[in-house]
């Protein structure tokens, strides 16, 4: 296994929670490299429901060490809850690391996250509300406050009193809110910041020494190849970056330490939030696939819009990330749908292009090519290797690999561990 890493190639929620879930049992190191708990990772083992944002899935697997990254931004109170939650399912948490260097989601990048996005009207992003976008801000402008300060009471305090004075500035003349009282919020979080301080080291240095020892280390991805801060649909994205790339500078390693890269995609594609979606069904279809593949969201519960498998897309996504292979998730979803299309191509203008637009203005006036691919109606859930799926479902696979130039490496049909089909 090596050094592998694992990302998003849609607009995220693509599973990779049990995709990195069953490449974590080989590993002996699991690290989450950015964003915060505005994503999720959704887990089944064994019957029970794992619902981690934070926390990397190998947390899971006894001698595993979980390191949460210092290109992650943390809210401790979300933190402490997950932690409590699967305790209470038995797990054991202390093999987690944090990293020194994250920045710290405070009351004030939750308030200012709700006031901006209540401010933009009918024009906001979407955001989960979680306080990851000011967060991150702040980080940009120097003004942030790291773990190491968070575990540190006097340099917490100075820093939080002289945050919360700019922060209120804000708060209440540009957006007319109430203003948030500094005592208070160093007290509570003064509190988090003990119960946290066990679990806090540099973790560049743990997972570089990992690496030149041999040891397994996977890089798990939050969201996806299109909510990147850079290549996403801007300004529909994330804060972070979620690509190959922005795994080595949140977890401290160079490029050349990544031995392998696997794309996670759906067999179809979903998205939450606003901004163009070429694919998008809103019909019957759509509706149908929303439905059988529980599409809503881990940490918001939101209705993901849903449409058909988007191969410009991916094509863009194995260009950014390098991959070497792709696990390909839910093809059951598809299961009784007569007809499957697959976008191979955009019309804009009359005119053909091959690669996604680098800005929404410009895809919003795409319109996808498809080519129309027989389905099958089999129930294919309970099925283990690529030969015994039904003929038409092996075609749907095999012609996915030759549009975006991948090899699928492995299929998922069902949201357990074991309902995985390994090529």
């Amino acid at each position: 296994m090596a050094t592998t890493a694992l990302v998003g190639t849609q607009w995220g929620d693509e599973g990779k929670g049990k995709i990195i879930d069953i490449l974590a049992a080989k590993a002996d190191v699991v690290v989450r490299a950015q964003g915060g708990n505005n994503a999720g990772h959704t887990v089944v083992s064994n019957g029970v429901t794992y619902k981690l944002r934070l926390i990397p899935s190998g947390i899971l697997y006894a001698g595993c060490d979980c390191v949460i990254a210092g290109g992650v931004v943390v809210d401790p109170k979300a933190l402490l809850a997950e932690l409590a939650d699967i305790t209470e399912k038995g797990v054991k948490t202390d093999r987690l690391h944090i990293d020194e260097r994250v920045h710290i989601i405070l009351p004030y990048h939750l308030k200012l996250d709700a006031l901006s996005e209540k401010a933009r009207g009918g024009k906001d992003i979407g955001t989960t509300g979680r306080g990851i976008g000011p967060c991150y801000t702040d980080r940009a402008e120097r003004s942030g406050i790291r773990m190491y300060d968070f575990i540190h009471p006097e340099i917490f305090k100075e820093k939080l009193f002289d945050r919360v004075k700019a922060k209120n500035k804000i708060i209440t003349q540009v957006y007319g809110g109430e203003p948030l009282d500094a005592s208070a919020i160093y007290e509570e979080y003064t509190a988090y910041a003990k119960k946290l301080e066990k679990y806090v080291t540099d973790t560049s240095v743990l997972v570089y020494d990992a690496i030149k020892s041999g040891r397994n280390v996977l890089l798990e991805g939050a969201q996806g190849t299109l909510l990147d801060l850079g290549f996403g649909t801007y300004p529909y994205v994330t804060s972070s970056h979620p690509i190959s790339g922005g795994f080595c500078v949140g977890a401290g390693i160079g490029p050349t330490a990544i031995d392998e890269c696997i794309g996670i995609a759906k067999a179809y594609t979903t998205r939450v939030g606003k901004g163009p979606f070429p694919t998008e069904l809103d019909d019957e279809i759509g509706e149908k696939i929303r439905t059988v593949g529980a599409e809503f969201g881990t940490v918001t519960g939101r209705a993901r819009r849903c449409g058909w498998l988007d191969t410009v897309i991916l094509r863009l996504a194995v260009r950014l990330n390098g991959l070497t292979s792709l696990a390909l998730n839910k093809l059951d979803t598809l299961s009784g749908i007569e007809e499957l299309k697959v976008c191979i191509a955009y019309e804009k203008d009359g005119k053909r292009t091959d690669h996604f637009p680098a800005d929404i203005e410009e895809l919003a006036k795409c319109k996808p090519v498809y080519v129309t691919l027989p389905g099958w109606k089999e129930d294919i859930t309970k099925v283990n290797k690529f030969e015994d799926l039904p003929l038409n479902a092996r075609k749907y696979v095999e012609y996915i690999e030759k549009q975006i130039n991948c090899r699928v490496s492995m299929v998922g049909v069902g949201p357990d561990r074991t309902q995985s089909i390994y090529r």
